[in-house]
Order: structure tokens, then sequence, then C-alpha cells
């Protein structure tokens, strides 16, 4: 498989209900993972980050 064919499965797994939970549960370990590190220091950042990513995701190309 070439890589634009792995781009479009990508895609087509995102527009799913299911991987909107996917990505919704990899946004938010990445949250926890950098709140662990820094201590929840920038949890306000990093929710707010999180929020911005599944914004972008949730995007379609038109």
């Amino acid at each position: 498989m070439d890589l634009g064919g792995l781009g479009d499965k990508a895609k087509k797994a995102l527009d799913s209900e299911k991987g909107e939970k996917m990505s919704d549960q990899a946004l938010e370990r990445g949250e926890q993972f950098a709140d662990d590190r820094t201590g929840g220091k920038y949890d306000a950042q990093t929710d707010k980050a999180g929020d911005k990513a599944d914004d972008l995701l949730g995007r379609r190309d038109t």
C-alpha cells in the first residue's frame, strides 16, 4: 500500500463514529500524559490544546 492509500484509510477511519471515539481517547491520553509530566501545572492549556486538536480533526476537506 502506498502512503496515499494509507492516508485515505486514516481519513475514512476518523470519519466514522468509532474513529471519532478513538481520536477522542487518544487526545485524552495525550492531555493526561502532559498533565502527569507537568504535575497538572498547565492543565488549562492542555485542555485547550486538546479541544483545538479535536476541532481540527473533525474538519473535513471541501
